[in-house]
């Protein structure tokens, strides 16, 4: 066992933010968390168990980001007129490079010590149309320890040469996959359609089917991002009442079910997604950059549903958490009414740990610092600007701290990312 000395931040069931300013994190040989609480209520009981001193720091949950493209690492910030030129122009000319597993290699690891960099320890993650991306990334993420999910993109139509596959060999080679990789120490499997205007009924039905198959393996895809592919969807599927009734017909609505952006909902959508206990990755980041909208927190506090924030890179700007909470607190501002709503900065941190595992279907595994939880944590350092020492040294209360922190942070703040290890 080992223990860490240092303020603590974690969340109770209510989803509240609890701050020990001078805690104790004892993980066990195991790899998870043993106890937790103020340094002053455990120290007796694990007197014999070494402690690292962490003056200063702040212990808080590794990031958890529910959507994120790994092929699209070199295509962060490029600019384009909305999402579907941005694909068309930028991500699949990039992902056609990822049928060369060398490439897909240099990639993933790239990828995978951003992601580190940036304070996330677990992910839900693209990977491209070639089955070598996905080997790729969950060969680096099975040696770094992490808790990743990825799977192979189905998309069978609408796709240029190089990264369309075809119906019946991407269902075959991504149930290899799951084969391969489902259950294999932290890593887990998802299937993947890219969005529904890019794969035919034929390949919807089949991942349907494979979801009905393997219960335990996660879904993902896009769904009301943007309003001309919104339109798109509409003429594609006339039959279907909305854009997320499109997958629910083709049995892809369930838990471990999580669908980017959400933002062109209406409420009877939001009854479907709660009733089926499907979750939606909120992107604030790339739905600023590529004029998509805003989620609609105004709604999601009248028809509650599972939620978590996401990164969306490439079309999300930037790996930090910190960018994240920022930006989803412009847009839950912005809003679609006039009143919007003003997240508090431990609701913001929630969505992107604890909130974010309980969408995932992670809740007690990952996203928070509790007995049980694997020992996913991150060393903040408060103090990592000037700027930062100078506004979190005046922090009065958790609020402020936790505020100034999502405002001006970076990877910076991020000290040492430490992944549980049994």
């Amino acid at each position: 066992m080992k223990a860490y000395r240092a303020a603590l931040l974690r969340f109770d069931d209510n989803r509240q933010a609890l701050h020990d300013s001078d805690g104790l994190l004892v993980v066990g040989d195991d790899g998870r968390i043993a106890d937790v609480g103020s340094w002053q209520a455990l120290r007796e009981r694990h007197a014999n168990v070494p402690v690292e001193h962490l003056p200063g720091r702040l212990l808080a949950p590794g990031f958890v980001d529910m959507h994120i493209h790994y092929p699209q690492t070199d295509v962060i910030g490029s600019p384009a007129d909305g999402l579907l030129p941005w694909l068309e122009n930028y991500t699949f000319p990039h992902e056609s490079r990822f049928s060369d597993a060398q490439h897909a290699a240099e990639s993933a690891d790239f990828f995978i010590e951003e992601l580190l960099r940036n304070g996330v320890t677990s992910a839900l993650v693209f990977s491209t149309s070639h089955a070598a991306s996905v080997d790729a990334l969950f060969s680096l993420a099975e040696a770094r320890g992490m808790r990743l999910m990825t799977g192979k993109c189905l998309q069978d139509r609408f796709c240029p040469e190089g990264v369309a596959d075809q119906t019946e060999q991407g269902l075959r080679e991504s149930e290899e996959l799951i084969q391969r990789w489902h259950g294999r120490g932290r890593l887990g499997y998802a299937i993947t359609p890219r969005f529904a205007p890019t794969s035919t009924d034929a390949q919807l039905a089949g991942a349907g089917e494979l979801a009905r198959q393997y219960p335990d393996v996660w879904i993902q895809s896009h769904v009301a991002e943007n309003l001309a592919e919104v339109r798109w969807v509409a003429e594609l599927f006339p039959q279907a009442r909305s854009y997320l009734d499109v997958y629910d017909r083709f049995g892809l609505m369930r838990e471990r079910a999580v669908y980017a952006h959400c933002i062109h909902f209406d409420d009877t959508d939001r009854a479907l997604m709660r009733d089926t206990r499907t979750a939606a990755a909120i992107c604030p980041t790339s739905n600023l950059f590529l004029g998509s909208g805003f989620f609609d927190y105004d709604a999601l506090a009248r028809v509650p549903f599972l939620h978590g924030l996401a990164s969306d890179v490439g079309g999300g700007t930037s790996f930090s958490p910190f960018h994240t909470m920022l930006a989803a607190y412009y847009a839950g501002r912005e809003g679609l009414t006039k009143a919007g709503v003003s997240l508090s900065p431990g609701a913001l941190w929630w969505q992107h740990t604890a909130g974010a595992a309980q969408a995932l279907g992670l809740e007690g595994v990952v996203g928070n610092l509790a007995v049980g939880c694997e020992a996913d944590f991150l060393v903040l350092d408060p103090q990592a600007t000037p700027l930062l020492a100078r506004r979190t040294g005046q922090a009065s209360h958790l609020d402020e701290l936790l505020f100034a922190m999502i405002v001006l942070g970076d990877d910076r703040l991020v000290e040492r990312a430490v992944v549980a290890q049994a």
